[in-house]
């Protein structure tokens, strides 16, 4: 970790061993551009979990393959099943940052072939969980933040161990690895507040190696 310390810019910060959180990383104007025929061919919707309840953030995907919730289970697919047609191809514009924040921490190769899309409306949450979903767990998670502040919270492999909150801003990109992959991690809900770009909603864009 040490060579990657080095090369940091000033506020980029690493948060234990697995857990790179790199202010503005993004162009956030061009990947809020870049999104725009995604959710035209896939708008945002609101899942349902396994055990029935509605989920408080809206989402929809692009790439190779889509992340789904329903009452039979959380899993990948290449279908849209709103549209029953395949996922919108990732844009370059999303793909590259990825792959650059992805080399930032040291997973150079990092080929991303999902990317989840969640909208937070203010007062909106993701309750802790795993990513459990993927192939390959050693493949790292990246996650780009455009709109309100996002509050992350990030602990260990046990649902009830210690915590950290990391502040995500607009254009912030957080990516999270190694011994930390399998952590439990959520955001806490979405304050008021009037983006000059987003308005009042918070976007990220989570990029993951599914297959």
């Amino acid at each position: 970790m040490a060579d990657l310390l080095s090369d940091l810019r000033p506020g980029e910060a690493w948060h234990g061993e697995g857990v790179l959180h790199l202010p503005g990383f993004a162009d956030a104007a061009a990947m809020w551009a870049a999104l725009q025929p995604v959710l035209a061919a896939a708008p945002f919707r609101h899942l349902v979990t396994p055990g029935g309840k509605t989920m408080s953030v809206s989402m929809t995907n692009c790439g190779r393959v889509g992340w789904v919730s329903d009452r039979a289970g959380y899993r990948y697919q290449a279908v849209d099943p709103l549209s029953g047609r395949p996922w919108p191809d990732m844009p370059e514009a999303l793909r590259a940052v990825a792959v650059r924040a992805a080399t930032a921490f040291g997973a150079a190769g990092f080929d991303p072939d999902a990317c989840l899309i969640n909208c937070y409306e203010v007062g909106a949450r993701l309750t802790p969980h795993q990513d459990r979903d993927e192939q390959d767990l050693g493949e790292p998670v990246v996650s780009v933040s455009l709109g309100l502040p996002g509050r992350f919270v990030i602990g260990g492999t046990e649902r009830s161990g210690p915590k950290q909150t990391v502040l995500l801003e607009h254009g912030d990109t957080l990516v999270f690895g190694r011994s930390a992959r399998l952590a439990y991690h959520g955001v806490l809900p979405v304050k008021a507040g009037d983006h000059p770009m987003m308005g009042a909603r918070r976007i990220s864009l989570t990029f993951r190696k599914a297959g």
